[in-house]
This record gives structure tokens, C-alpha cells and sequence, in this order.
């Protein structure tokens, strides 16, 4: 493409994204009459947007309600993000879009290499890099070189909600590059969202203000220090670096046993979407009586899909009901202990 016009790479661009689209047309011709024509004016087909990431996905969408621009998530339904390895044709789709939403370099490999398709193919495929202008806080001291994200930095910032609205700003900003005529659409849905996330900010500080323990531990990655620190309390990962499927060492159930032993822990967290069998056996080796779900809002799983779930209705039925319980800042609601407690 950089060598100029490809008709058959053009048209195989249209057909692509009118299949994608099939069934949309009705909601693009309704909204066309009371405000323009859609997004992609030079064909008047209805605008794109791909995500790297749930988060992302799902906030871009709300940002997008109401309007002819469609929001995609490319991870499948019950895999994790960060450490999910597509096949080729995911490229192909990026390549495809609009716009392509991603967590910034280093923190996905494979939405690296995409980035690196699109600007060497010269697509004109936006890319909207939702951590622009963020700061992100240092990993710990006990990460290995080629664990960290650029220069030492912790990337799961969209914990904090605070930060989070930055990276609905940029998403925002972005979709308006591709759909200019419903900016103040996109404004509007976007500051919504924001007044949602210092909802959850609230939600969360009440939490941790009944607490009645500020140590907590999590059989999981290291994902959760922006709620540590924004919150003031201490989260113990059961595995320190970043990936979500690397191997639990030995040293790492030490170090967990020790901390609950220490903390006199009676709950603890488990991630959804990684092994189970790390708590399982804290469970059996340890005081431990039960563990509960938390998740990064990194995944999505059937059941929260068919419930509607995105990233507020998660932080409140799955990771803020966890937190109650292994903080001690409430006792295990019955519907939420009958489901979820030592889930398979």
C-alpha cells in the first residue's frame, strides 16, 4: 500500500467491513436522517472501532452509544488479555478498522506486531492508544528485566478510576478522528462514564475505609497495585510478575503461606480467568477457609455476556463483593458465598 492506490486491497477493505457490519444498516439509516451521514462519509458505510483489550472494549462502546460507530472486542469470550496469542487474522481485522484501541507498546505482544502491520502496510486504520498521557507507577523491586512494561512501569492503571478517565478521554478524542460529525456524542457519553468511574472510586473507598484487615491476598498476577496504593492498603500477589499464565514456583507458595500464616488470612482472592489450582492448594495447605473471584477486567466470561456485564457491573457483583470478604469489611453476601465460594 505504501506504493500507492491497490484497487483490489480497497474493495477487499469494503467487502470486509460491509459483512462485519450485516444487520446494522437499519440503525445506520435511522441515525443518518437526524444527523448526517455516518462516520465513513467518503462511502457511507458505518465507522469500526477494534479493541485490544475488555476494559477498553467496553468503555469505548458506551463512549459510542447512540451513535453509527461500532465497537469490537477482539479477545475471545473467557481468555484473558494480557497473555492471549491470536492467530494471524486478528491482524487482518486491525487492518481492516477504523480505529484500533490498544494498551500501549509492551504490554501485548501480538497488538505490538498489528501496530507494526498497519504502519508498514500504510493503512489508514486509526490508532487509539488508550494509556496516552497516563503516568503508571514502578513495579516491584522483585521483577526480572524482561518482566517489565518500557522502563520499569506497572501498566494495569485502569484499576485506579481515577486514571481510567484519562483513557476514556483518549478514547473520545479518537473516535472522533474517524466519526468528526458526532463529536458531541461522543462527549457526552464519555463524560457519563467518567461520572460512573468516580462512582466506583466512592464504592471502593467505603470498602476499604470498614476494612478491618489492610493486608490481603490474591492467587493471582501482579495487577492489583493501583488498588493498593490508591487505596492504602497492602495486596499480596501469589505471583509477582505480570503475565497472567506463567508457572507458580515453589518460592512463590512460600512466600504465600508465610503471608497468611503472618496476616492470620481466612479469605483470599483467586483470579477468574488463571489456574485455580494455586489456591486450591492454599486451601488445603494452609488456614485458609475459602477463596472468592477478582479479576483485572481483563476477560469476560458467557455468564457475565449473557448478563450484560461490563467493567462497573464486574467491579460491583465480582471483585468489590471479593474484597468485602477477604478485607473484613463484610461477611460473605449468601447469593455471591453460594456461587462463587472455591469457584471451579
Amino acid at each position: 500500500m505504501n506504493d500507492g492506490p491497490n484497487p483490489g486491497e480497497s474493495e477487499l477493505h469494503r467487502i470486509t467491513r460491509r459483512t462485519a457490519l450485516a444487520g446494522a444498516g437499519a440503525l445506520v439509516t435511522g441515525l443518518a436522517g437526524c444527523a448526517g451521514d455516518a462516520s465513513n462519509e467518503s462511502t457511507g458505510e458505518r465507522s469500526v472501532a477494534v479493541a485490544s483489550f475488555f476494559t477498553f472494549y467496553d468503555f469505548a462502546r458506551k463512549v459510542a452509544d447512540g451513535t453509527p460507530l461500532s465497537v469490537d472486542n477482539l479477545v475471545p469470550t473467557g481468555l484473558h488479555g494480557h497473555g492471549w496469542e491470536p492467530d494471524p487474522s486478528i491482524t487482518r481485522d486491525i487492518v481492516d478498522a477504523d480505529a484500533f484501541l490498544h494498551v500501549g507498546a509492551d504490554f501485548q505482544p501480538w497488538a505490538d506486531r498489528a501496530i507494526r502491520t498497519v504502519q508498514d502496510d500504510g493503512a489508514d486504520t486509526r490508532l487509539i492508544n488508550v494509556r496516552e498521557g497516563i503516568e503508571l507507577i514502578d513495579l516491584a523491586d522483585t521483577l526480572e528485566e524482561e518482566e517489565q512494561v518500557g522502563d520499569g512501569k506497572d501498566p494495569h492503571f485502569w484499576l485506579d478510576p481515577g486514571l481510567a478517565k484519562r483513557s476514556v478521554d483518549n478514547i473520545a478524542s479518537g473516535l472522533a478522528e474517524i466519526a468528526p460529525d458526532y463529536e458531541s456524542e461522543f462527549d457526552e457519553n464519555a463524560e457519563d462514564v467518567r461520572s460512573k468511574l468516580d462512582e466506583i472510586d466512592a464504592e471502593w473507598e467505603a470498602i476499604f475505609d470498614r476494612a478491618e484487615r489492610d493486608v490481603v491476598f490474591l492467587a493471582a498476577h501482579n495487577a492489583f497495585e493501583y488498588v493498593a496504593q490508591r487505596y492504602d492498603a497492602t495486596i499480596q500477589p501469589l505471583v509477582t510478575n505480570l503475565a497472567a499464565d506463567d508457572d507458580v514456583r515453589p518460592a512463590d507458595m512460600e512466600r504465600a503461606q508465610d503471608t497468611i500464616a503472618d496476616n492470620d488470612i481466612r479469605y483470599i482472592g483467586a483470579a477468574v480467568f488463571e489456574p485455580r489450582r494455586p489456591a486450591e492448594q492454599l486451601l488445603d495447605q494452609t488456614a485458609v477457609e475459602a477463596y472468592y473471584p477478582v479479576t483485572p477486567y481483563a476477560g469476560t466470561t458467557e455468564a457475565w455476556n449473557d448478563r450484560g456485564w461490563g467493567y462497573f457491573e464486574i467491579a460491583r457483583n465480582v471483585n468489590m463483593e471479593t474484597f468485602k470478604i477477604v478485607l473484613d469489611a463484610a461477611e460473605p453476601d449468601s447469593g455471591f458465598d453460594e456461587e462463587w465460594r472455591n469457584f471451579e
